[in-house]
């Protein structure tokens, strides 16, 4: 009855502590393509084949159903798969969608008209290829009106998190900030739309100021797949075992993770 949770590196795994802590009787596979992280610079084709290799190998785990704790493989890679390549017995979803929901307040089958909403001034913290995708504003753009996006690409904050880098990457993060405030002085809320991100929501949030509302995904993505399963139950694959994998090296990885989850995580060979 395992779930799968694939992410290019470290990120995903703040995805998965929610998951566990919503879903503490399902067992969860996480996959970290440390390999070949930092997904946000690659082009879509190298992003879409990567992301089906990593969901291979959670099915070949048990987990017919993967969640793609990763934003880059989400607006990259997601929409082809689901169209061209996933077989009907398995489902591979993202973590748009509760964003969206959340920001929204509207359901995502809810096929009425795109109408006005509280927030119009959103912040998007995201990596390169997420922005360029401006998948964030399409999908935003069916459900809602009179929403100013202004997106920031975090180059170089993935690369600090997944070398254990602190520093650098809470200066990088206040870099970012700081830029997409000249051009955006006053946003209402702020998109972290990388799973990285959440290892460093304190950081966002100071540098943003306490008045900017912050939507991160592990929560939002946690309570959508439990409703999810609620549904679904036949999507709970035939794993019965919680692994840590990697691509990487599992030494270095499990050291990192610990460095950021301040808790002990032991990574094997994927």
């Amino acid at each position: 009855m395992a779930v799968g949770v694939f992410d290019s590196g470290l990120g995903g795994l703040t995805v998965l502590a929610a998951l566990q802590a919503r879903l503490p009787s399902v067992p969860f596979v996480y996959l970290g393509d440390n390999a070949h992280a930092p997904y946000g610079v690659r082009d879509a084709d190298d992003i879409f084949a990567l992301t089906c290799a990593g969901v291979e190998r959670l099915w070949q785990e048990g987990c017919d159903l993967v969640i793609l704790a990763c934003n880059t493989a989400s607006a990259a890679a997601l929409k082809r798969m689901q169209e061209t390549w996933v077989p009907k017995d398995k489902r591979v979803l993202g973590v748009f969608v509760p964003l969206i929901e959340a920001l929204t307040e509207r359901q995502w089958g809810d096929s009425t008209a795109p109408r006005e909403v509280a927030v119009k001034h959103v912040a998007l913290f995201a990596t390169p290829a997420t922005v360029a995708s401006r998948a964030f504003q399409r999908e935003l753009a069916f459900r809602a009106i009179g929403v100013d996006v202004e997106a920031q690409p975090c180059g170089g904050v993935v690369d600090a998190i997944e070398a254990g880098d602190e520093i650098l990457a809470e200066a990088l993060v206040k870099s970012h900030v700081e830029a997409l405030l000249r051009r955006m002085p006053k946003p209402e809320a702020a998109i972290l739309g990388c799973t990285h991100y959440p290892l460093l929501e304190p950081v966002f949030q100071a540098a943003l100021g306490p008045d900017v509302r912050l939507f991160s995904q592990p929560r939002l993505v946690a309570e959508a797949t439990a409703d999810y399963l609620l549904r679904r139950p036949g999507m709970l694959g035939t794993g019965t075992a919680s692994r840590y994998l990697t691509t990487g090296s599992p030494e270095s990885v499990s050291a990192h993770a610990t460095q950021f989850l301040r808790r002990g995580v032991r990574f094997e060979a994927a």
